[in-house]
């Protein structure tokens, strides 16, 4: 029976697995050789960390790097060397990981959250302006799944009111806005090599930008506060120890040389699936045309509505989706500001006015996306074949069929 769903013991839709990391030899010997140097920290005398700080730059067309132990800290290396101040507010999209606004509470400044755009789940600049107040000194764009944000639209708004535009490029390694690599089009921009992300060492995070005083101050943060003109045991600035190791920057180096390939295949795989689920009823993908020209599809997400298939839960259609063998997830099960963190205000900092109130924030789209919308397949699945694109494709219209045969 091969309608039979294989949540009940039917043949599966999908029969490829997809592993991750990718890797082969040259990685493998790019670490030990690292091992075998005995040169496992710093000083980094093989200049492991430095060379790909310079690949990675050049990669994204940007002037500097600082690399760093992981996405949340090179967020914040950005925001206190942006200048933040206590009490400052900083704009952020309620649909994003935790540390797109945790970090800007460790940086005693107040995360304000603007809705998304229910075309794209990134923040919708048409509501940013509204949230600004005489506090408000930077928005941090989150370049959702590799989506670009509308970039044009929130530098002009931040031109406008004097903010710096930090973009959280976790999920965004080679992605493009109009041409233009995300990281490199507002003052900053951070990236995440998190095991999960397109471009990985397990962990790490790195900050690219074109403002040399951003650079210098970033880079000290990164080291212990210590600046180039300084002795060892001189510290200048408030910063901590959050170098990347060389054993991380070696493997980044030789996953980088696959990374354009790579996303190549997922935007490709992105498109035409794009075409394929929109002739599904209760099935919409995001929209592209908001001056995406590549999409990494760090993640791929559509918008499931269940009144086309029966009224099934999303999470009992994501049940069946993963049963076909999907690499699928339900996404965010609420939007940030419904954390414990935010709800009971848990701050430790002295900064935050009493008038920081997120029992009453709510952000409509947001909370659809959470609740009832939102299905991501994993960006490696987004690295096979056409026939896999397929195989994804019948597995939703084998289970709305099976759903819709219950009426």
């Amino acid at each position: 029976m091969p309608d039979k769903l294989a949540l009940h013991g039917g043949p599966k839709s999908v029969q490829s697995n997809f592993p991750w990391p990718i890797f082969d030899e040259a990685e493998v010997e790019a670490v030990a050789q690292i091992v075998r140097s005995g040169q496992w920290g710093n000083p980094d005398c093989m200049g492991a960390v430095e060379q790909f700080e310079r690949e990675f730059a050049n990669y994204c067309g940007a002037k500097y790097a600082v690399s760093c132990v992981n996405g949340s800290v090179s967020l914040r290396l950005a925001l206190i060397a942006s200048g933040i101040m206590p009490g400052d507010e900083v704009i952020v999209p309620p649909y994003t990981f935790i540390a797109t606004a945790s970090t800007v509470i460790e940086s005693n400044a107040v995360p304000i959250f603007v809705d998304i755009d229910s075309e794209t789940y990134n923040l919708d600049q048409k509501k940013i302006e509204a949230a600004i107040s005489p506090r408000t000194k930077a928005i941090i764009p989150v370049h959702f799944a590799g989506q670009a944000c509308d970039m044009d639209a929130i530098m002009d708004i931040a031109q406008r009111h004097d903010l710096r535009v930090i973009e959280d490029a976790a999920h965004g390694h080679g992605a493009e806005y109009k041409g233009k690599k995300l990281g490199t089009i507002g003052d900053a921009g951070s990236f995440s090599f998190q095991s999960s992300k397109n471009l990985t060492s397990g962990e790490g995070g790195i900050v690219v930008t074109n403002d040399a005083e951003l650079y210098r101050k970033m880079a000290s943060l990164r080291n212990v506060g210590r600046l180039p003109e300084g002795e060892w045991y001189d510290h200048f600035l408030p910063g901590c120890n959050y170098r990347l190791t060389p054993m991380q920057a070696v493997l980044l180096s030789s996953q980088l040389k696959r990374l354009d390939e790579q996303t190549i295949r997922r935007n490709e795989n992105g498109v035409l699936l794009n075409k394929l689920l929109a002739e599904i009823e209760g099935i919409e993908p995001l929209r592209r045309g908001h001056g995406e020209t590549m999409h990494c599809h760090h993640l791929y997400i559509f918008k499931y509505d269940s009144t086309h298939f029966n009224h099934l839960p999303k999470a009992h259609f994501l049940e069946m989706l993963a049963a076909e063998g999907v690499p699928c997830f339900k996404g965010y099960p609420y939007p940030l500001y419904r954390q414990p963190l935010f709800q009971e205000k848990n701050f430790m900092c002295y900064a935050l006015p009493e008038l920081a109130d997120y029992s009453r924030v709510v952000c409509p789209v947001a909370e659809r996306a959470c609740g009832e919308e939102a299905v991501w397949i994993l960006q490696h699945a987004m690295l096979g074949s056409e026939e896999d694109m397929l195989a994804f494709v019948a597995a939703i219209r084998k289970i709305q069929r099976a759903a819709l045969a219950k009426k």
